[in-house]
């Protein structure tokens, strides 16, 4: 039995149920299906044949799409071709090896398409990896140690992701990428040792002070006690940074030894700040009172009395707020002075010896007067005038020191 179209058309049924396929080679035997008809066993080997079609137009897809690398469809067209040769199905097998030999020249163009699009990104490549070395080169320059770590790591990361170059190049930079890596993480242990030695001294430095602090915290040496905490802190600041754990607690007992010493401090000032302010007011009472009576100073015995009793009760009293001192120590020299000036002013009234003296500069000046007085008489009788008015200008001078003595005179108690 032979059809004459369709697949069949390539095939034919012997009587004895063998099924050949045409070829350009020749007629060959591709199979016998016993107890079935011609036709039942002619559509068997078609559907193979279809199913061959199948595979290729997939494939065919497949390599247009560039599904498959030139190398894979190389591999798959030559393993469908042998499967066409060999297959045991009917049907135009000769077209399918034809169909699969033209693929081949797509092939060869996506060969030469891949091999362009490879030698761009190992352009490329190079050039972000020229440019990934010059970056981790800088970084291993710097001295950001956290960010340099973190952005070293994610340059090598993407350097994982990029393809690979000619060997030469792709080794020579990546021995200049891993070397400002290893450069890098040297200088970056011997950092972060150093500071490890600097920690480890601050954190002995501050135990020092605390164990100073601890000393001081029950002082009731106010001044000097604040002016030694200061001092602490000052070198608690100049010691530097311990590890973060160590030197936060470390901190929150110094500070609370300063808090504690510092709050006593307080307690005490506002204490001594409440008497004083009642000191205050009492002294500035007591102050009122002695001026009224004491000034102005009219009896001496009576104001220097009053001024001892003013002065007994005053100092009894005790401190006042420290910027008022000056102002209310200045009152009390004020009438301390008033009475010493009063005194005085007493004594050169009732001293005889200048009493005295006193009395002999009027007598004496008194008498120059009397002889000047004659002097003018004697003058004008002889009509010397020019004499007698000499003689009268040295008798006004002399009036105007005795009118002096008189007042002084005049001053003395009797």
């Amino acid at each position: 039995m032979n059809q004459t179209t369709g697949p069949a058309s390539f095939g034919r049924v012997a009587d004895d149920g063998t099924v050949f396929v045409l070829t350009s080679e020749g007629e060959r035997a591709v199979g016998q299906i016993p107890d079935a008809s011609a036709e039942e066993a002619m559509a068997f080997y078609v559907r193979r044949f279809e199913a061959l079609e199948v595979e290729i137009e997939l494939l065919d897809r497949r390599i247009a799409a560039a599904a498959l690398s030139p190398e894979e469809a190389r591999k798959s067209v030559n393993a469908v071709k042998r499967n066409v040769s060999e297959a045991n199905a009917v049907g135009d097998l000769d077209s399918l090896i034809a169909r699969l030999d033209s693929m081949q020249d797509v092939i060869a163009e996506l060969a030469e398409a891949r091999k362009a699009e490879r030698v761009v990104q190992q352009q490329e490549s190079k050039a972000a990896k020229e440019k990934m070395v010059e970056e981790a080169e800088l970084i291993a320059q710097g001295t950001d140690w956290r960010g340099g770590v973190n952005r070293l790591r994610a340059l090598l990361d993407e350097w994982k992701t990029l393809p690979r170059i000619d060997a030469a190049t792709d080794d020579a930079l990546w021995h200049s990428f891993s070397a400002a890596r290893t450069t890098y993480t040297r200088k970056r242990k011997a950092y972060f040792a150093e500071q490890n030695v600097k920690r480890d001294a601050s954190k002995e430095l501050k135990e020092q002070i605390l164990t100073e602090a601890r000393e001081l915290a029950n002082s009731t040496d106010w001044g000097p006690t604040a002016g030694a905490f200061r001092e602490l802190m000052n070198r608690w600041k100049a010691a530097g940074a311990a590890q973060r754990d160590v030197d936060e607690k470390l901190w929150v007992e110094f500070r609370a030894i300063q808090d504690g010493f510092f709050s006593a401090r307080q307690a005490v000032f506002d204490s001594q700040d409440a008497e004083q302010s009642s000191n205050l007011a009492q002294k500035e009472e007591l102050l009122k009172a002695a001026e009224a009576e004491i000034l102005p100073v009219s009896d001496v015995n009576q104001a220097r009395t009053q001024f001892q009793s003013f002065l007994a009760q005053y100092n009894a009293i005790g401190k006042v707020p420290r910027e008022q001192i000056r102002a209310f120590d200045a009152r009390v020299k004020k009438i301390e002075s008033a009475i010493r000036s009063a005194e005085e002013d007493e004594w050169r009234r009732t001293d005889p010896e200048a009493r005295s003296r006193a009395e002999d500069t009027v007598a004496m000046l008194s008498a120059e007067i009397d002889k000047l007085t004659l002097k003018v008489e004697k003058a004008q009788a002889r009509g010397d005038q020019k004499a007698a008015e000499r003689a009268q200008e040295s008798i006004a001078t002399y009036q105007t020191w005795l009118d002096q003595a008189k007042t002084t005179l005049s001053e003395f108690s009797v």
